[in-house]
């Protein structure tokens, strides 16, 4: 079977990150919990930043919120791990702008992420994703913005949300841990 992933805050927890980041940036203690109940992706209000305050912001930790030490979400690894050692083909599909997708794919395979070559994809708009998707013919896709899932409707796979807090209105199938990818593939209704 072909699954595919987004990255950042599918695979990846990249909004806390640059949170954390973000706090001892601009020397605040903003909690968690405020951080956990956000119901919109970006993270600049919570840090009284407008906008525009908040992209420069972003820009400026650009570096630091990719490439340092951004942890994946629990299992994460070992569960693509094993879908490859399953015999399955693993895609990733990220909408990170092209300047950083040889340093993104170099920092997710350091991170232990199984990369095989030609499945990588980087560089394009949340709403171009779905032609790769088709092209690709996926059986399984796991995101979590709601920008790009509400473009993969018609598409013929299975469609996963990750959980966040900005996402919970979806009625989409829903992953809250890593732990459950194998269990999913397992019950998986066979094939007629």
């Amino acid at each position: 079977m072909k699954f595919g992933f987004d990255i950042d805050d599918t695979l990846i927890q990249l909004r806390e990150h640059a949170f954390r980041l973000y706090n001892a940036k601009l020397n605040r203690n903003v909690e968690i919990e405020r951080f956990n109940e956000l119901t919109t992706v970006p993270i600049h209000e919570l840090f009284g930043l407008t906008a525009e305050e908040g992209g420069r912001m972003w820009n400026s930790l650009r570096d630091e919120i990719y490439y340092t030490d951004c942890p994946p979400f629990p299992s994460a690894v070992e569960a693509l791990q094993e879908l490859v050692r399953q015999g399955h083909e693993v895609y990733y599909i990220t909408a990170r702008a092209p300047e950083h997708c040889e340093r993104t794919r170099e920092w997710i395979e350091k991170a232990g992420f199984p990369v095989e070559e030609g499945r990588f994809y980087c560089g394009m708009g949340d709403a171009e994703k779905v032609h790769i998707i088709r092209k690709l013919g996926l059986d399984y896709y796991f995101d979590d913005k709601p920008a790009v899932l509400d473009t993969l409707s018609d598409l013929s796979l299975q469609v996963y949300v990750r959980d966040n807090s900005y996402n919970r209105h979806l009625n989409i199938p829903r992953i809250t841990s890593w732990d459950e990818l194998l269990e999913i593939v397992k019950n998986r209704p066979a094939e007629g």
